[in-house]
């Protein structure tokens, strides 16, 4: 405990002290401190008592100061400290009247009897203060750090959801660099030899057959079916009395999806298959003199690049980083109408942007094929073997290729597509007489089947000029597709 060496009052620590000192008024003579204002008239009275002049020159070197303002008040003091600082002396303390002294608080107003206790209870004050600001201020400052991990947090996770959906993306569409056709097609021969479905020595067989085909850049025609058209029209001529007409491609051989593709080959497939038609069309040798034979997957990747080096569909390029060969990347429309029209081969791409018919449907697709195969087929007889090439129908996640088309007596239409997902051995079932008709159900496609969001067509219709090619490959720059309403 400490005490005051003016006026002995014991205090709790030094800064009760300091604050003790600082607030009692001191007197202006001998800088004696007294509890109050009271006190300080009594303490002046009896310690001082003759007149200004009569002082001794050490104490009238200066006239009295007040003890709250520090202003020179002279005889006047006691006046000067009423007028100006009597709320001050309020605070410091009051009389109850019977000569007991009160103090309050100037925080909360409590009413104290001792000026000790009154010190001690505005510590407390201050103490509590202080932790109570510190406390906030390291409460905000740890909101604040939270807020910003947490903000950091889901930045990251979010980040890293965008990486996986990204790769994700790139895996479906064969764009993460893992290898293309060969390496596909040899690493399902080794699951298939691991699961005892294949013989090490087909294993070795295969190889060999698959690398030697893939030297020549041509398809081992081992996922081939031919003569499928040719069975159609037989079956139409013979059965199916509710078909008014039916229209068919040129003979199209079905290549479906083998350990090498599959999941991803289907553009590729169908451009084989709209391939094997044009081959068999005397109006496109001229085209196709370098290419007799069906080419395999990789060189079909290695002829697009080959048309983007030319200049066609400088976008679409971009998209593949200008390089197929070697991925499994998928394609659509706009690279098989890129390596048709490189070939001199006339094509358009049509947009069936929106559907045109209730619950979804297209029927304005199947109005428009109608059109393709039976212009110059009007009337005539039932089943109509047609020049015209397959046709190349795309959307979102797969594509297929488009052989005929129906017409019932009832005007309803029915499209006839070859899916290169479905294997041989399904697509072999058509090539047998069927009275009732159930293989159909394979190729057949009502407009209720087809209710993708939007659809797009690559037709054939002739060979190009040498300069309409040029013109194409400069248009193709700036390509539009054609909307349909």
């Amino acid at each position: 405990m400490l005490v005051c060496d003016v006026c002995g009052q014991a205090l709790s620590s030094e800064a009760a002290v300091r604050r003790h000192l600082g607030r009692q008024p001191r007197c202006p003579f001998c800088g004696a401190a007294a509890p109050g204002c009271d006190e300080l008239r009594r303490h002046i009275e009896a310690a001082h008592p003759e007149p200004p002049g009569a002082r001794s020159p050490e104490l009238t070197a200066e006239l009295p100061q007040c003890p709250f303002c520090g202003e020179a008040a002279g005889q006047e003091l006691e006046a000067h400290v009423t007028a100006r600082h009597g709320h001050l002396l309020g605070a410091l303390g009051a009389d109850t009247g019977n000569g007991e002294q009160l103090y309050e608080c100037p925080m909360c107003s409590l009413t104290c009897t001792n000026i000790q206790i009154l010190e001690e209870h505005v510590d407390l004050h201050l103490e509590e203060h202080s932790f109570v600001e510190g406390g906030n201020i390291r409460d905000l400052e740890l909101a604040q750090r939270l807020q910003i991990e947490e903000d950091k947090q889901q930045r990251s996770e979010e980040e890293r959801r965008e990486r996986e959906e990204f790769k994700k993306l790139q895996r479906q569409y064969g764009l993460d660099n893992s290898g293309g056709y060969k390496q596909q097609f040899l690493k399902n021969m080794e699951r298939e030899v691991d699961r005892g479905r294949m013989q090490p020595f087909e294993y070795h067989k295969r190889k060999t057959d698959m690398m030697e085909c893939l030297a020549f850049g041509i398809d081992d025609g081992k996922t081939k079916t031919s003569g499928v058209i040719e069975a159609l029209c037989k079956y139409y001529q013979n059965e199916n009395k509710d078909v008014r007409h039916v229209w068919l491609s040129t003979g199209v051989d079905h290549f479906h999806s083998s350990l090498g593709d599959r999941g991803w080959g289907c553009g590729y497939r169908n451009f084989q298959m709209i391939l094997s038609s044009l081959l068999q069309n005397s109006l496109y040798n001229d085209c196709l003199r370098d290419t007799t034979l069906i080419p395999s997957i990789p060189k079909i990747q290695s002829m697009i690049e080959d048309a983007w080096r030319e200049g066609f569909d400088p976008h679409g390029a971009s998209h593949f980083n200008n390089r197929l060969h070697g991925s499994k990347a998928w394609i659509g429309a706009c690279e098989i109408y890129s390596l048709l029209t490189s070939l001199r081969i006339k094509c358009q791409i049509i947009d069936f942007h929106k559907p045109t018919g209730p619950m979804g449907t297209h029927p304005h697709l199947f109005e428009w094929v109608l059109r393709y195969y039976s212009t110059d087929h009007e009337g005539g007889s039932k089943v109509v073997c047609t020049s015209k090439p397959p046709i190349y129908l795309q959307h979102q996640g797969h594509s297929r290729t488009v052989v005929g088309i129906e017409e019932k007596k009832n005007k309803t239409l029915c499209l006839l597509l070859f899916d290169p997902g479905c294997p041989s051995q399904e697509m072999q079932k058509l090539l047998k007489q069927n009275s009732d008709g159930t293989s159909l159900k394979l190729l057949r496609k009502f407009v209720g089947s087809l209710k993708e969001k939007q659809y797009q067509i690559v037709a054939v219709d002739g060979v190009l000029s040498l300069e309409e090619k040029a013109a194409r490959c400069h248009a193709s720059q700036v390509l539009t597709s054609e909307k349909i309403p």
